[in-house]
């Protein structure tokens, strides 16, 4: 390669950016007018679905987070085993379409639901409490990963020192351990809100006749083909998001330099203590898998609740259907996203990571921040707005674009964080010895980032896999995934299939993630082997 080539490659990957994160969200707001504005606020749905969205959020935002604090704190402050298989089991409702939360709670709780017959409970799902549940189901994982992260690296030494002078557990916890997760959990509280107030998955399935802000942009869009008015829905639902994200940009540049060396956490022997653990995580687990129990069951049975009879009948009828296409639209946008989206958000990485603070690099870097702050049902529209006369539009390749977009910005810090932890001189001693950019890209920074690089192919992956937000508003009968072959199963009441449908997603991401740990112990064993191999200079 040329000695400009790195800049030609992020030239070109900035004028990507430009055109497919920037150029859609300028065209949704160019496509609102006063009139439909007007028109939107005067509507007397307007002000009771804003309502239901904001309180359904926020009981659901509050519950996600303290429940995934309460389990990350468990984990991390007892002497429970197996901590990494908890974790993990922790965050398998991720694998999962939210929409597919939403239809686990009818098959429970419906008014056929599993437990409604067999129990004889009496719950009334459809409305605020079922979009509650199945939002805290959906949101809480991704609550309960930053505050594992953070409690691993709390260091114990101002613990010691708090014990010497007498200070009781709870106070303890109040003045040192509540402090120190305060910004992680600002950040929780910022993530869920803004999943929750965007997502129509589940209120879509449980919501009944309380109709959220998401639901009604959706049925406005898909149903009606009013865009105008989907247009200024899009835009309301942007706002906490953009509001959220420069909340987070703002704590971010407060953060100061923090000394990354502490003393691990010393956990004493508590046996009620741990027995207590063992009680909450278990639960909480049960509660979380009856959903998903719910798939298995239901995906092979013959007519739920009338023959609840073994078959295999459903998955010869969703193949007679033509479930394969759907299974390879899937495939093929999950691998491309994964692939095209590594490798496009790791280069970003290492230009903003790996260079000084020109303005080209903190352009790139903060385009490629921006996609947290547009939900992808806002982004959806924006494409469909922006997009519609160009040749790719109806094809994989849009899906694949636009997933790209939708999951860009945690990929994205992954790598940059991984890329900024290099020591900040190579370039200059690699610059001495004639080495160009691209060569230490290849020789150096990526094979030390390998772990992350795999841990970014993941993601795009998984999300992939269970988007229904930007890609509804995208899909043709031709391209339609797996994912959202869901809503359309159960509009036809086939419930059998949707739970089976379910069931495929989440079984091909846990292979996926099985694929993963394997690929990361194999590059652990290999990096612990070349670290203990002399060198050969």
């Amino acid at each position: 390669m040329k000695p400009n080539a790195s800049r030609v490659l992020k030239g070109l990957l900035l004028i990507y950016l430009a055109i497919t994160v920037v150029l859609p969200i300028a065209v949704l707001f160019s496509q609102i007018r006063g009139e439909h504005i007007k028109e939107i606020f005067s509507s007397a749905q307007f002000f009771p679905m804003l309502k239901n969205s904001v309180l359904t959020t926020l009981i659901a935002t509050v519950i996600s987070v303290v429940l995934a604090f309460l389990l990350a704190y468990v984990i991390n402050r007892t002497n429970v085993h197996f901590k990494s298989v908890w974790m993990v089991l922790f965050t398998v409702p991720m694998l999962i379409p939210s929409i597919s939360h939403g239809m686990g709670l009818v098959l429970l709780l419906g008014d056929n639901g599993i437990l409604t017959n067999l129990l004889g409970l009496k719950i009334d799902l459809y409305g605020y409490s079922g979009i509650v549940m199945g939002s805290v189901l959906y949101s809480f994982p991704v609550a309960f990963l930053m505050f594992f992260d953070s409690l691993q690296y709390e260091d114990f030494t101002v613990y010691e020192a708090a014990d010497v002078l007498g200070m009781s557990k709870a106070r303890m916890f109040r003045a040192i351990t509540l402090p120190s997760m305060k910004r992680t959990l600002i950040s929780a509280v910022l993530a869920v809100f803004t999943m929750v107030f965007t997502d129509y998955g589940v209120p879509l399935m449980t919501g009944g006749t309380v109709m959220t802000l998401p639901v009604y942009m959706y049925r406005e869009v898909i149903g009606m083909m009013n865009f105008s008015g989907g247009a200024v829905i899009g835009v309301i639902l942007l706002l906490p998001a953009i509001i959220a994200f420069l909340m987070d940009l703002k704590k971010s540049s407060n953060v100061g330099s923090v000394s990354t060396v502490t003393k691990p956490f010393q956990i004493t022997q508590n046996k009620v203590r741990d027995a207590g653990a063992y009680a909450f995580l278990t639960a909480v687990l049960l509660l979380m898998c009856l959903p998903i129990a719910a798939f298995a069951c239901l995906s092979f049975v013959r007519q739920y609740p009338i023959d609840m009879s073994f078959t295999f009948d459903n998955v010869k009828k969703l193949i007679s259907s033509g479930i394969g296409m759907y299974f390879v639209n899937s495939i093929a946008v999950a691998l491309l996203t994964a692939l095209l989206g590594t490798g496009f958000s790791y280069y970003a990485a290492y230009c903003t990571a790996r260079s000084g603070k020109t303005l080209s690099n903190q352009l790139l870097h903060f385009i490629s921040m921006l996609p947290l702050a547009v939900p992808g049902v806002v982004l959806g529209l924006s494409y469909v707005l922006s997009f519609q006369k160009v040749p790719l539009y109806g094809t994989i390749f849009m899906l694949v674009i636009v997933n790209i977009i939708h999951f860009f910005s945690s990929p994205y810090l992954m790598a940059y964080n991984s890329l900024s932890k290099f020591n900040p001189n190579l370039e200059d001693v690699a610059h001495t010895l004639g080495i160009s950019r691209m060569r230490m890209l290849g020789a150096v920074y990526f094979p030390g980032t390998m772990s992350t690089v795999v841990e970014m192919y993941s993601y795009f992956f998984v999300n992939s896999m269970i988007t229904i937000s930007a890609v509804s508003f995208l899909v043709n009968f031709r391209t339609m995934p797996l994912s959202l072959l869901i809503p359309q199963l159960e509009s036809q009441s086939f419930i059998e299939g949707t739970a089976l449908v379910s069931l495929l997603i989440l079984g091909l991401n846990l292979l996926l993630k099985a694929i993963v740990f394997f690929v990361k112990r194999g590059i652990a064993k290999q990096n612990t082997k070349n670290e203990t191999e002399p060198s050969s200079v």
